[in-house]
């Protein structure tokens, strides 16, 4: 047997559990003296009864090998700093049973313990490497297929496994929103990227059942189920009793999940291959032929701990690990392969110390391998722009007869029209977008027939019907699942967020997922979308911190996130314009930022002055990434930079400050909040005499403080400065929040002060 070069320090020193676990299989098999059944040929039952063949038998054990030896080299090579991932796939190697009853285009997104899945999935196309392209990702090489060296991740694209970290139940709303996607093309005629009748697998652990992801996305499924739409998400349980020390209740699982209507429950047994691929099979073919969403319990056992740090002899019994080792389904697997007769004792020992050195090899070779070794390469997938193609996009104008029909004839289209507030143009905006784009989608709460809280949408379901314009139940975390999942197969989502408030209840669908995949994916996969969000404050009569939010910087905080504010018609406009083609040409994901209080005024200083309205810009005009609006642009005595409401705030400011201090005021609305256009700002700043920031929203993590950084770090630090801002609190109803909120009289005053 090879020398196993396992590194046992201090007092762990004879409770290695990986080395025991793995000694546990060569000694079974050694000690083995069960009856051996004459084999049939490779299409024969494994074993009397058994629906797996022979064949089939032996590929799955040797992914299950695979799984295991890539667990066993991780734990050693860690020590040496060869590799960088310990949590391992040792117990769950039942999971290769999924992988081989299903098809290599079923869109998969996986629980961190699927190496078995991942070996036996590598089968389905030829001249893949299942050792070698997991070896590179625990090495952290550049050369890795799946993230270029970004993290360990299952995933590979010609696969269709989309890449996941150590997600913990985020990832089982965007694998429904992708089961409904697949079943959407075909209502708007759109062409999927994988075949129709493809389901999508989504698998997850025992305790991550519990999270409140994934019981928001069991819930949709079944509503999805319940008013026979078809889903075709194939939930994957893999159930092994515990999450890291915390154990599972037994019986929870089948009691929690065996009842619910619309979410179809199967049991498979994940620990016996000649057992458990009969139910597995069952499941995936109701899955496939119902379209319905299924759920499959599949049991496994967890042996060698939850990653490499975790020494369970601390908090476990030995008497208990000792249980638990015993139910390690190599162990079972080892048993079919003799009993069967497919391999004797020493043929079994062979293959096992030959997938131990195949890992070994690999491992070795991918650390002589480059890694990741400047900020370029490790950011090159983050956020990809190119300006000409998506200024080109932006601008393309060959879809005029679609136009015709979304707005009704020539006469009505919105550029030959009177000019119209925010409300008004933005919604012109999407009627143009959707006949731009026929694989687009407008989805959210009271979107469709209501068009939307603030009438924003109306008209576009009628105009597109209500396969491309539709209502969502009342959960934000799906609806940014779906549009995950939509942006999978190939369509252009346009989700609405109620509010900014609504957003936070779902920050993870797009800090977590969608905002990650291109860098996790080395942009092989990406999210496009456009959320639209009604945001900010200063609405009048109504409110509450719910529906007067101010809070952006948990959106800038998000990497590669684009993120967008107008605060008139013509830019919300045009700046859509340019965020559907940073989508379609880059994969961006975009937050589009509607203030409120903005959608319905009409007027700017006076009541009827209509100064507020403005045309609609014709189809080719569009407002570049970054690109700020200046007002007054010669003035130099004071400069004020801001944002969505602080705009028409600052005008009406800067006609009291001219009149008072006689300075000429140049106001600076930024538009773009995320990425900062520093350079813009420096720009403004350096012949500005005085210069005040703008913030409507709170004083700490606000978006003042990365303008007032741009300045200063522009070389403007000089320049006296005042900061207007809001207050550190919930915004309350009614007037009084017009107290934590900045006005134009603050505006006023910090002018006097720089006086």
């Amino acid at each position: 047997m090879t020398a196993i070069p396992y590194s046992l320090t201090g007092r762990h020193k004879g409770f290695n559990r990986a080395e025991i676990v793995d000694q546990n299989f060569t000694e079974f098999v050694q000690l083995w003296q069960g009856e051996v059944h004459q084999p049939g040929g490779d299409d024969a039952p494994v074993l009397p009864g058994s629906e797996l063949n022979a064949r089939g038998f032996c590929e799955l054990l040797e992914s299950q090998l695979i799984s295991r030896h890539l667990d066993l080299m991780a734990r050693v090579l860690r020590v040496q700093n060869k590799v960088f991932y310990t949590i391992g796939s040792s117990g769950h190697e039942g999971n290769a049973m999924v992988a081989r009853l299903t098809r290599h285009t079923d869109p998969a997104f996986l629980h961190y313990r699927s190496g078995g899945f991942m070996a036996e999935r590598f089968r389905k196309l030829p001249g893949m490497d299942p050792v070698m392209d997991s070896a590179l990702s625990f090495a952290a090489s550049m050369d890795d297929p799946a993230s270029g060296g970004r993290h360990k991740v299952w995933g590979s694209k010609p696969l269709w496994v989309l890449p996941q970290t150590s997600t913990i139940a985020s990832h089982l709303p965007k694998a429904l929103g992708t089961a409904v996607a697949i079943e959407q093309a075909r209502r708007i005629g759109h062409t999927l990227p994988i075949p129709e009748d493809s389901i999508a697998i989504c698998s997850f652990g025992d305790a991550s059942s519990n999270h409140a992801t994934a019981q928001t996305a069991f819930n949709a499924a079944g509503w999805t189920a319940y008013q026979k739409l078809p889903a075709p998400v194939l939930y994957v349980c893999e159930d092994n009793g515990i999450g890291i020390s915390v154990r599972t209740p037994s019986g929870w699982v089948a009691n929690n999940f065996r009842h619910r209507a619309d979410l179809d429950y199967f049991y498979a047994d994940g620990l016996d291959l000649a057992g458990g691929y009969a139910q597995v099979q069952q499941a995936v073919e109701h899955c496939r032929t119902t379209r319905r969403p299924t759920f499959l319990h599949l049991r496994t056992t967890r042996v060698m701990g939850h990653a490499g740090t975790d020494f369970e002899i601390e908090w476990r019994s030995v008497e208990e690990l000792f249980a638990v080792e015993a139910t390690d389904p190599l162990l079972r697997s080892a048993e079919i392969a003799l009993s069967s007769g497919l391999y004797t004792k020493e043929s079994l020992l062979a293959l096992n110390e030959a997938t131990r050195k195949r890992c070994f090899e690999a491992a070795e070779d991918a650390d002589r391998r480059p890694r990741l070794s400047t900020l370029e390469q490790v950011m090159k997938p983050l956020a990809p722009y190119t300006p000409d193609a998506v200024k080109a996009e932006a601008e393309r104008v060959d879809y005029q007869e679609r136009r015709v029909a979304a707005f009704g004839s020539e006469e009505k289209l919105p550029e030959k029209q009177p000019p119209r507030h925010l409300a008004i143009q933005i919604g012109q905006a999407l009627h143009d977008i959707m006949a731009k784009y026929p694989e687009s989608l407008l989805f959210g709460e009271d979107v469709a027939q209501k068009g939307g809280v603030y009438t924003v949408t109306k008209g576009l379901q009628k105009a597109f019907k209500g396969s491309r314009v539709f209502n969502t139940l009342l959960d934000e975390t799906i609806i940014l699942g779906l549009a995950q999942g939509y942006a999978n197969m190939g369509m252009l989502p346009l989700p609405e967020i109620q509010y900014l408030a609504y957003f936070h209840n779902a920050c993870d669908q797009i800090r977590g997922e969608a905002a990650s995949l291109q860098f996790f994916s080395n942009d092989q996969y990406r999210n496009p979308m456009v959320m639209r969000v009604a945001s900010l404050g200063y609405q009048k009569g109504f409110g509450g911190h719910f529906h007067n939010d101010n809070s952006i910087a948990a959106l800038r905080d998000i990497p590669g996130l684009v993120v967008g504010c107008p605060s008139r018609g013509d830019d919300a406009a045009t700046m859509l314009r340019t965020m559907t083609a940073l989508a379609k040409v880059d994969g961006r994901v975009c937050a589009y930022l509607e203030p409120i209080a903005l959608y319905m005024t009409k007027d700017l200083y006076d009541a009827g002055d209509g100064q507020w309205q403005f045309a609609y810009p014709a189809p080719g005009e569009a407002m570049p990434l970054g690109e700020g609006r200046i007002y007054n642009e010669a003035a130099n005595d004071l400069v004020v930079f801001t944002f969505g409401n602080g705009v028409t705030m600052s005008l009406r400011a800067a006609r009291t400050i001219e009149a008072e201090l006689g300075w000429k005021v140049r106001v600076v609305d930024l538009r773009w909040l995320a990425p900062l256009n520093n350079a813009f700002i420096a720009a403004q700043a350096k012949s500005a005499k005085r210069i005040i920031v703008l913030d409507e929203g709170r004083r700490s993590a606000g978006v003042g403080e990365g303008i007032i950084t741009a300045i200063v770090e522009g070389g403007s630090g000089a320049t006296p400065l005042e900061r207007v801002v809001g207050e550190d609190t919930y915004t309350p109803l009614a007037g009084a929040a017009l107290l934590v909120l900045p006005g134009d009289a603050d505006v006023v005053a910090a002018a006097r002060k720089l006086a």
